[in-house]
């Protein structure tokens, strides 16, 4: 067996869980998510359970899992006790995992967050977006201002040690004011994790509709890369490590789930609309809902489509996440991994990007300069199709 083989063959120790369920579609989302009846959650609960007892048994205990969404707490607090007592009875987790669930912040109460900790998730991630109400509004969240400062402080208050705050910049109308004073907000908050992302105009959606119509009054790419700026030293001033493009954490509050994915390491996904990625496969689940459902009734995983990763494919997904992290791309672990150097791999694009100051080298590790980040995409496809590796 090849040194690439047996890197692609390590046991996910990573599992990610869709939960597609949303009180109402936000006008800029794309993700696999649907207004369902309680009835539905039900049967959705059961599904997923029945699709883990379908699942290959782990080689490893789980070091991370993550319920994504859709809107997770927006199951009741008896569903998500169900959910949660069958995740512990079917899977084996390190002393020290990390367990994530997404939340909007009119979805929680305190009773679920008490479940939650119960069944030891220790990490929760608010879907913020702004503290704005005319933006909220805008972008179609069913909350408030003052529902993000509840939730994230009746999470401080019972315990949970690890509270990101999602914000959006780029939206509609919004100002380089509105950002500023959305980052202050979420310092006077106990959180000790930020993302921040910009708008993307996602196919399909009504941004996308409205767009086209000539709508939507963005701030444009000038005021975006301000934001962006804004964003990085103010939380970098109050004491937060930027370590991803988009997300910053005080330290030992990195994303541990997500390390995972910008690392191309190896993850199990469960639910409708899924995607993982594990011993050198790509493989997606059913994306429609009575599909999915009557999958698992047949007694079937519901896999849909499943792709054999080229493994100059795997290389390009090695240096392009990994570029995304201030870590960079560690050397050594590169040619662990590929059984050669990422210079003979990419022949001519580290050279040619370290002569122009796009890359530089720190320790064993290459990194974009962080002066570079906010143009990181340009940087990306450098190396897009670059590979000479078979």
């Amino acid at each position: 067996m090849s040194v690439e083989d047996r890197e692609e063959h390590r046991a996910p120790q990573s599992l990610y869980v869709h939960i597609p369920f949303c009180k109402s579609r936000c006008f800029y989302c794309d993700f696999t998510t649907f207004v369902k009846s309680p009835a539905a959650m039900e049967a959705y609960v059961d599904a997923l359970v029945a699709e883990w007892d379908l699942m290959e048994p782990l080689e490893a205990p789980l070091a991370t899992a993550y319920f994504g969404g859709g809107t997770p707490t927006l199951f009741s607090a008896s569903l998500l006790d169900r959910l949660l007592d069958a995740m512990r009875q079917r899977f084996e987790f390190c002393a020290d995992a990390e367990i994530t669930f997404e939340s909007n912040p009119d979805s929680i109460t305190r009773e679920k967050l008490r479940v939650l900790r119960d069944h030891g998730v220790n990490r929760i991630s608010f879907g913020a977006q702004a503290f704005q109400d005319h933006l909220l509004q805008a972008i179609g969240r069913a909350h408030l201002r003052d529902a993000i400062e509840e939730a994230v402080w009746a999470a401080r208050d019972l315990g949970f040690p690890h509270v990101n705050i999602d914000l959006m910049f780029g939206l509609p109308d919004q100002t380089l004011h509105d950002v500023a004073e959305s980052v202050e907000a979420v310092l006077r908050l106990p959180v000790d994790h930020v993302s921040a992302y910009w708008l993307k105009i996602e196919p399909g959606t009504p941004f996308a509709k409205w767009h086209e119509m000539g709508l939507l009054s963005l701030p444009g790419e000038d005021a975006e890369a301000d934001m962006y700026r804004l964003v990085r030293d103010v939380l970098r001033d109050a004491g937060f490590v930027h370590y991803e493009i988009s997300n910053f954490a005080r330290p030992g509050g990195e994303a541990r789930h997500n390390l995972v994915y910008w690392r191309n390491e190896p993850y199990c996904a469960s639910g409708v609309g899924a995607h993982g990625y594990a011993r050198g496969e790509r493989y997606a689940m059913e994306r429609r809902f009575s599909a999915y459902l009557a999958a698992v009734r047949e007694g079937r995983r519901p896999v849909s489509a499943r792709q054999r990763v080229p493994v100059a494919e795997r290389a390009e997904d090695q240096v392009i996440l990994g570029l995304r992290l201030a870590e960079g791309v560690d050397r050594q672990r590169f040619e662990r991994r590929f059984g050669r150097t990422i210079e003979d791999v990419f022949p001519g694009v580290v050279e040619r990007l370290l002569a122009e100051g796009l890359l530089e080298r720190r320790g064993s590790a290459y990194r974009i300069p962080d002066a570079y980040w906010p143009i990181a995409n340009a940087i990306f496809e450098q190396w897009i199709g670059a590979a000479d590796i078979h």
